[in-house]
């Protein structure tokens, strides 16, 4: 990412640069918007671009938004290790328990579980435990997915970005989002097989994409389409 700003309509504008891009694109995400640009292009022509179709971009994020998932008795959220079960009870407040793949989520049964309270921490619980689960299974299986491939790298953390779900530093120092446990498994073992071959090839040109299919048995380019249509449904 070049830069960013905060924009009093659209909210947060990222500015990326790509040496593949053709023309300017604008990405629409929940909670920001990204600008491709093309090496010969500027900084202005972007936001030349941006104020063209903003009128459409306002629309598009209202739809988006309006897309925002629901945690209730029948839209649970399901989890690479666990799934929720949702219900009331004769509780005072919302209580959580992780036992056998199963997040029991328990709630006052006078209280409106669609309501935004209700449902900001029934968000917050499960990705306490979406963390958790995370910091357990990620770092098993990208040291099995190097060894099986025959990487190496320094070392790993474990984070909560929305925006990116992973990265590689060019100390060989890995980040993976813990949203990663809500995509199914291959496509986990996708981001975390790009990250490694990051360890080898910096950049996203021919050479790591070579390595990339040859770990992936030539269906990265499959799978990378796989992962840009993922959402994050929390």
């Amino acid at each position: 990412m070049e830069t960013f700003f905060e924009d009093t309509e659209l909210g947060r504008v990222e500015i990326w640069r790509n040496e593949r891009a053709k023309r300017i694109k604008i990405l629409i995400k929940p909670d920001h918007l990204r600008i491709t640009l093309p090496q010969h292009s500027s900084h202005k022509q972007a936001l030349a671009f941006l104020n063209e179709v903003r009128v459409k971009i306002k629309q598009k994020q209202q739809k988006v938004s309006t897309q925002s998932s629901v945690i209730d008795e029948d839209h649970p959220i399901q989890t690479l290790s666990f799934s929720c079960k949702i219900k009331a009870a004769n509780r005072e407040k919302v209580f959580f328990k992780l036992s056998e793949g199963i997040l029991l989520i328990e709630y006052p049964q006078n209280q409106n579980c669609q309501s935004k309270q209700m449902q900001d921490i029934f968000r917050k619980g499960i990705l306490f435990f979406l963390r958790k689960e995370a910091k357990r299974l990620l770092p098993e299986r990208i040291n099995q997915l190097a060894k099986m491939h025959h990487f190496t790298f320094k070392d790993l953390k474990i984070q909560s970005s929305k925006t990116r779900w992973g990265s590689c530093s060019s100390k060989k120092s890995i980040n993976l989002s813990f949203y990663l446990l809500l995509m199914p498994p291959h496509l986990i073992d996708y981001v975390l097989l790009h990250e490694l071959c990051h360890t080898v090839e910096m950049n996203h040109g021919e050479s790591f994409w070579k390595l990339m299919d040859k770990v992936t048995n030539n269906t990265s380019k499959e799978l990378r389409k796989q992962v840009k249509k993922y959402r994050c449904a929390l």
